[in-house]
């Protein structure tokens, strides 16, 4: 990267918690955020269960009209408040709430979007429901788009700008932050807010309880007896800017972005490439901008769904890409606690690599009990720590191939 890349704020809102410091202690706690889902109506699925948020208020918008958040789709209700904590922590609101940069970029991912007002607006149609005027129903569909939500968190948060929505299936929020990184590096921006938001809705859900890829059990990353994912919803964002944007507002840097890397493997729409290729190709990609060495890395926040065929070849590439190194690096898919948040995956994820990172408490792997014998040396175990780490990796693989590996490092790349 042509500018040292730091990130000076955090926030995110999970299924564990509201806010980014609840969230971290109960992943490290060991908690695990599965519930029979009550959304929607399940009746006719294989699972019943998924990691839904709860909620926060949204005090002090002065934006909004209280008439106005009650029409805030879900996802902007996860979204705003993961933004808000990001720019506070980075310095970045005044006394009232806004963004003191009015020109903010935005890299944002997501699956869904609002797609719950789509849901609902043709449950009506289809039960012929004239309970809501033509103009509400109308309303509501109109407010499913992406870009909704974008522009919620820009009017609730006060800045404008540039934008982008990356909707790469699971690699997305990595994506996200890898674009804005690349914003930064090239010049064309010196500070952006980037992140990925999903709410849960019933045809995701639905869709992935067809493909029969959830599962009816606990999500048991890296187990051998794995049966499937756990759905979930959460959102999460970062502020990066050039090193020297931040030294000049006299910004304190929580970390590095030393290094980013992206490949599309084109095998199968829905599974990875059998022999890993492509996810190794993805972390020497990172590793490589980061100029460090695999057996640098101490903590890879692995994509990890619980699937059957997904961490298979994924324990595959972490042996081929890490050697000898795989005994001594950490790994743990953090999927098994949050759920797999789909758009927000790649943010929330790399989030909690950051926080492992600063404060050298490792996520473990949760519902583990026969681990796969080729990555059961490296995975997390209860209580872990280590406080001398100076990179970790986050990673996330996508339907369709994508790829995407994340390095945040101590110091910059030399």
């Amino acid at each position: 990267m042509s500018r040292s890349i730091v990130v000076t704020g955090l926030g995110a809102g999970t299924p564990l918690g509201e806010d980014l410091a609840a969230s971290w202690n109960a992943l490290i706690a060991g908690r695990d955020a599965a519930t029979p889902l009550d959304l929607f109506d399940t009746t006719g699925c294989r699972c019943h269960h998924a990691a839904s948020a709860r909620l926060p208020p949204l005090p002090g918008l002065s934006a909004f009209s209280s008439k106005a958040i009650r029409r805030l789709a879900r996802a902007s209700r996860l979204a705003i408040p993961a933004a808000r904590e990001a720019l506070a922590s980075a310095r970045l609101l005044d006394a009232e709430g806004r963004s003191t940069l009015r020109e903010l970029p935005f890299s944002v991912s997501t699956t869904a979007g609002g797609m719950a007002f789509g849901e609902d607006f043709l449950r009506r149609v289809l039960a012929q429901d004239r309970s809501n005027s033509r103009s509400h129903l109308f309303s509501q569909v109109s407010r499913y788009l992406p870009q909704q939500q974008v522009l919620d968190v820009q009017q609730a948060l006060g800045f404008a700008g540039h934008s982008v929505i990356i909707a790469n299936a699971c690699a997305s929020g990595a994506n996200a932050i890898g674009h804005a990184a690349d914003l930064i590096a090239v010049g064309a921006a010196d500070c952006v807010l980037a992140g990925g938001f999903e709410a849960l809705t019933e045809l995701v859900f639905v869709g992935f309880d067809c493909l029969q890829a959830t599962s009816i059990d606990r999500c048991r990353p890296f187990d051998l007896n794995r049966s499937g994912l756990l759905l979930g919803e959460a959102a999460a964002f970062l502020v990066l800017e050039s090193a020297e944007h931040a030294q000049r507002r006299g910004a304190t840097p929580l970390c590095h972005l030393t290094g980013y890397g992206h490949t599309t493997d084109f095998f199968h729409l829905t599974q990875p490439q059998p022999d890993g290729a492509a996810l190794v190709e993805v972390m020497r990609a990172a590793a490589t901008q980061a100029r460090i060495a695999p057996a640098q890395i101490g903590y890879i926040n692995a994509h990890g769904t619980g699937t059957p065929v997904n961490d298979g070849v994924e324990a595959k590439a972490y042996g081929t890409f890490l050697a000898d190194a795989l005994t001594s690096t950490r790994i743990s898919s953090t999927k098994a606690a949050i759920g797999h948040t789909l758009g927000a995956a790649g943010a929330i994820e790399a989030l909690f690599a950051i926080q492992a990172l600063r404060t050298g408490h490792l996520p473990p792997q949760l519902n583990l009990e026969t681990p796969i014998p080729e990555i059961a040396p490296a995975l997390v175990g209860a209580k872990e720590s280590s406080n001398d780490m100076e990179h970790v990796m986050s990673v996330n693989l996508g339907f369709g191939g994508s790829n995407a590996a994340l390095i945040f490092s101590r110091s910059p790349s030399p």
